[in-house]
């Protein structure tokens, strides 16, 4: 028997409060969407950082946002005729990618991983911009599945944050000691 208490939450906004329960099968689901969107970006970040070619952001952000009516096209034209920002971006991305993915993959650093994976799928989404059916798309789901992952604390499930929390520092849980990695363990 499972304990049903385990499985509620409650959040307040105002006035407003919003409870639920979960179905225990809820963390197999969390633990399959961290997976997946782990591998997802381990895999992209892992064909950038081996190819052949290394990868460069410029022509992307200076030519693909601009010619898809993109509300943010001066943005992003600008970030590619900045060298410096087209170094970082061509650093960030792909060991982003692969560091992101790494992290959902093994369950650890979660929500700060997750925190990363959803900021650079919002810049995906813009870079990409098409509203042909509308606004929600691929990117912004994605970048809901990232969300959705840290909110849910899956990195405790089957993943390394589980063991990190747990690890005492003086007698103390490492989460007790310094409450700020609560923010990114989970």
């Amino acid at each position: 028997m499972t304990n049903q208490t385990a499985n509620r939450f409650e959040t307040r906004l105002g006035d407003l409060t919003v409870t639920g329960r979960a179905h225990d099968l809820a963390a197999w689901f969390v633990l399959a969407l961290r997976l997946m969107i782990g591998y997802a970006f381990l895999y992209a970040g892992w064909t950038k950082v081996v190819a052949a070619e290394p990868f460069d952001a410029r022509g992307y952000l200076v030519g693909v946002a601009a010619t898809n009516g993109n509300p943010l096209e001066g943005v992003f034209y600008w970030m590619g005729t900045t060298d410096w920002l087209v170094a970082l971006a061509n650093v960030a991305v792909p060991w982003g990618e692969l560091l992101i993915g790494l992290g959902l993959v093994v369950g650890a650093l979660t929500r700060l991983a997750a925190f990363f994976g959803a900021l650079l799928m919002v810049l995906f989404y813009f870079g990409n911009w098409d509203v042909a059916h509308g606004v929600v798309n691929g990117d912004l789901a994605y970048a809901l599945v990232f969300l959705t992952v840290a909110a849910l604390g899956a990195g405790r499930i089957l993943g390394l944050d589980a063991y990190l929390e747990r690890y005492e520092v003086d007698g103390e849980p490492l989460v007790e000691r310094y409450p700020v990695l609560d923010y990114v363990l989970g």
